[in-house]
């Protein structure tokens, strides 16, 4: 256990289509009891059996009670904490496809409603069953739109605070009679004062916003965005109105795509760790979240896990640190931090970005993201795959990762300009360039897009659920059909079959940046990447 902290805990995302297996779990929890941590969170919406609702977690590789009594007692024998991580009152949009749920508006339950709490209460009934903790983490953040829905039609306006004030306390009413003891993100504390934001300057709370904290109720502050100490201070000043048991949850960037931010996550953590320490908070959690598909692997962010863990400690000698981890993982800290490098072909390294994701899933027709692709990034993605190689044959236990990582890199050594080379030469009438990016770069695309697909396959199956997998075969499976569609599109038109391509014909606009130089936030919604719905 990290000496300065109660509880220093990883909460683990698995509910956006990655569920860890039992087998990658009993791989997992161990490492992370070595680097000093003490307990852990399987973040589950709907991703967990709940007695007397079939269709809650149906189809998504919810784990089963039986799984939950196994995970709890392996983390137990291994001195770690399983601290249930759930939903009850926002996220729950993979819940109310089935209609057995009654839904206020977006992904967020319908509140002062009789099912509902049947709903909550199987949940806590379920769980108690399954873990010993006594601590439950019952989410309740970013619900936006709470009260503006169903609730809106049936009780009239109300004030989200009033709304989710007493929505809290018939959890803490059911939450009492399982001996659970409440932990929730603190978001929504803050936005009905704030003009809907969470980060916020050193200020007095409003005492609306204090009342609204029950005496029991564990607040966690979650930020992984800053760089500052100070900001982590002001808000731990904020928090500190509303209760003296919050808690702090970072992050470690691994919600951005395929590949972790290993390098940023300490460039945020590091600050949060001190500043924890500095305001003597108690208990911490850093959170693997799965945005989007959750294709990054969670044991691709280890060394960023192990020198958090070590400053948490108080250990901020960074040559003790690196050769520690190599003693406990037998890897080079600084090769493993190589996963990193899909994402650095812009150079851009003050924020995380995700070229590795988006230029990988752009269009080679529609592609408007093309307006940040850096010139030459294609070479830079050949030499990041031969950088990568080495690595993932030299690694027995880890290789798998860097096999991903070396052939995604070579996919978009192929990929990543494609689409700005097939617009550069149609709007040029260059027809020979055209024919050739069609019968060679457009073929070679599709053949590295594939292995990597297979690589990306077996990653996943060693991890995790196969549920979950169908989407990124979808994601996959219609990119290389779409290489297929555009390469024989253009040969159409370099042969005289059709008298133009009128996707080419478009300029492309600028895209957060006013000129072409790679400089792109993070972009990663795949269905906002190509443009693909329309209007579907």
């Amino acid at each position: 256990m990290a000496k300065k902290f109660n509880t220093f805990g990883v909460m683990i995302d698995c509910s956006r289509n990655a569920v860890m297996t039992i087998d990658s779990l009993k791989r997992f929890l161990p490492l992370l009891k070595k680097m000093g941590y003490n307990c852990v969170m399987l973040y589950t919406e709907d991703t967990y059996e709940v007695e007397g609702e079939p269709y809650f977690g149906y189809m998504r590789g919810r784990y089963s009670i039986e799984e939950m009594k196994e995970i709890d007692a392996f983390a137990a024998s291994i001195g770690m904490e399983v601290i249930p991580c759930i939903q009850t009152l926002a996220h729950l949009n993979a819940t109310f496809r089935w209609r057995k749920v009654p839904n206020d508006c977006n992904d967020i339950l319908l509140t002062d409603d009789e099912r509902t709490y049947e709903l909550i209460d199987r949940m806590f009934s379920t769980l108690s069953k399954c873990f010993a903790s006594r601590r439950i983490h019952v989410g309740m953040d970013e619900a936006h739109m709470l009260g503006r829905g169903r609730h809106l039609d049936l009780h009239g306006y109300e004030k989200s605070s009033t709304i989710i004030r007493r929505h809290l306390d018939k959890i803490c009413e059911i939450a009492k009679k399982y001996d659970y003891e409440v932990m929730l993100w603190s978001d929504m504390f803050f936005r009905h004062w704030t003009g809907g934001g969470y980060f916020c300057p050193r200020t007095k709370v409003p005492q609306e916003a204090k009342d609204a904290v029950p005496a029991e109720v564990m607040p966690v502050y979650w930020d992984y965005y800053e760089k500052e100490e100070e900001n982590y201070d002001r808000m731990f000043y904020n928090h500190s109105q509303l209760s003296k048991k919050t808690w702090f949850a970072g992050g470690a960037w691994s919600w951005s795509g395929f590949m972790p931010h290993n390098r940023l996550t300490l460039e945020y953590m590091i600050p949060a760790m001190r500043s924890c320490r500095k305001n003597r908070v108690k208990d911490v959690l850093i959170t693997v979240w799965g945005d989007d598909g959750a294709e990054c692997s969670h044991f691709a962010q280890l060394p960023a896990l192990f020198y958090i863990a070590e400053y948490a400690k108080g250990n901020e000698d960074d040559a003790k640190i690196k050769a520690k981890f190599k003693r406990m993982f037998g890897m080079d800290f600084d090769d493993f931090m190589k996963i990193d490098i899909p994402n650095d072909v812009t150079g851009q390294s003050e924020s995380p970005v995700n070229p590795s994701k988006y230029m990988l899933y752009s269009d080679c027709f529609n592609g408007f993201l093309d307006y940040t692709v850096a010139p030459g990034g294609n070479e830079i993605y050949a030499e990041f795959a031969k950088e990568l190689a080495p690595i993932a044959k030299k690694s027995r236990k880890y290789g798998y990762l860097f096999k991903t990582a070396q052939l995604l890199c070579e996919a978009l050594a192929v990929k990543y300009e494609l689409g700005l080379k097939t617009r550069a030469a149609y709007q040029a009438n260059d027809k020979e360039t055209l024919r050739n990016l069609a019968e060679n770069d457009y073929v070679e695309a599709e053949k590295r897009v594939k292995a990597f697909a297979r690589a990306f396959e077996k990653q996943w199956f060693c991890e995790n659920k196969p549920h979950g997998f169908d989407v990124q075969d979808l994601r996959l499976g219609a990119l290389i059909q779409r290489l297929t569609s555009c390469r024989r599109r253009l040969l159409d038109y370099v042969n005289g079959k059709v008298a133009n391509i009128p996707e080419l014909e478009a300029e492309i606009l600028p895209y957060g940046k006013e000129k072409m130089s790679g400089n792109v936030n993070c972009a990663n919604i795949y269905m906002s990447v190509n443009v693909l719905s329309h209007n579907a």
